[in-house]
């Protein structure tokens, strides 16, 4: 049965190796997590130079890669073969192709330790993938879900052996984005730098990662719940004048999704912290925000709010014609929310 990631790194890390890999999935971190650990572990360095492949799907065929997988290893109990991109071996598609792979995953080399990683879904109904699954291991790689990305930093910064502010927490989500080996580099980047027993809080984050004192989409956010018109259209201003730096896209996708949790958490009888934080699956650090903004902020408003950003969506893609840049779009987005 395939497993998930957690799992599978627990094995690895103890060296339980199996002889054969498919990792696969949309989410490439947890897939290179895997493939790194294996590749730095799985020999030592005096096995490495004769025992360990790491070959791109694109330049290699099946067989050409079944060639590898049959080899015994020179002078060590194991080698190592790592197919990286899988998803655009030649021929892969092919159903002989896809024979030639369940044939050999049904009866593995033992001293060979094949790692198929691919970036893209398979489907694991086909007969191929079944049998990795019985002989060795498949382990599917799914995109989080945007909601689960905070409870993610905080576990990476436990892990780490750090502790992280909710404020900051919020921060990297939202200036760094939901791409999780940007935050796990960037919250590495801190880690290095921090004092011995000092937490990550917000200000390290901004003196780490870069971002704004004043001006970031936190603070951008925070004046929105507010309804702060000066500070909200001071930060709109430095945006448009730093558009490489703060792209409107990922922007309206924030601010999309924050009115739409306000949206839900208008509907919700229990309009409490805790109760609109079990809700809305978020951290009760949060949940204040919420509450705030529902009460600045009516129903009709909400709806209207949602149907603005949407609106300007479309401009940003070219779909509703607009001649004025992102920041002018930025803007005018900003005071239709406030006014």
């Amino acid at each position: 049965m395939p497993k998930l990631f957690a799992e599978v790194f627990k094995e690895v890390k103890k060296k339980h190796f199996q002889p054969i890999y498919l990792l696969h999935g949309d989410e490439p971190y947890f897939i290179d997590k895997v493939v790194d650990f294996i590749e730095e572990n799985a020999l030592s360095a005096a096995d490495k130079g004769f025992n360990q492949y790491i070959i791109y799907g694109k330049d290699h065929t099946v067989p050409s890669i079944m060639s590898y997988a049959k080899r015994f290893p020179m002078m060590s109990d194991k080698q190592v073969v790592i197919v990286k991109e899988a998803q655009s071996i030649q021929g892969i598609e092919q159903k002989d192709m896809q024979s030639v792979l369940e044939s050999y995953a049904k009866n593995p080399l033992a001293s060979t330790i094949l790692v198929l990683a691919s970036k893209d879904l398979v489907d694991e109904r086909k007969a191929w993938v079944k049998a990795i699954d019985q002989s060795g291991l498949v382990m599917t790689s799914k995109k989080m879900y945007d909601n689960k990305i905070p409870d993610w930093v905080i576990e990476y910064c436990h892990e780490s052996g750090v502790k992280i502010s909710p404020k900051a927490v919020q921060m990297l989500v939202e200036n760094v984005g939901n791409d999780l080996k940007r935050l796990a580099s960037e919250i590495d980047k801190i880690v290095i730098n921090l004092k011995i027993d000092e937490e990550i809080n917000a200000s390290v984050v901004e003196r780490f990662v870069g971002i704004s004192k004043e001006y970031n989409y936190f603070e951008f956010q925070k004046a929105l719940i507010q309804r702060d018109v000066l500070k909200a259209n001071q930060i709109v201003q430095f945006f448009a004048s730093n558009p490489k730096d703060n792209p409107l896209p990922p922007m309206i996708l924030l601010m999309y999704n924050f009115f739409s949790k306000v949206l839900l958490a208008h509907t919700h009888t229990d309009k409490s912290d805790k109760g609109l934080a079990s809700f809305l699956g978020i951290n009760p650090f949060f949940a204040k925000d919420y509450v705030q903004t529902i009460r600045n902020y009516n129903l009709p408003k909400v709806i209207q709010i949602i149907h603005d950003i949407k609106q300007i969506e479309l401009q940003a893609k070219g779909i509703e014609s607009s001649s004025s840049s992102d920041g002018d779009k930025l803007k005018e987005l900003t005071f239709r929310i406030l006014h």
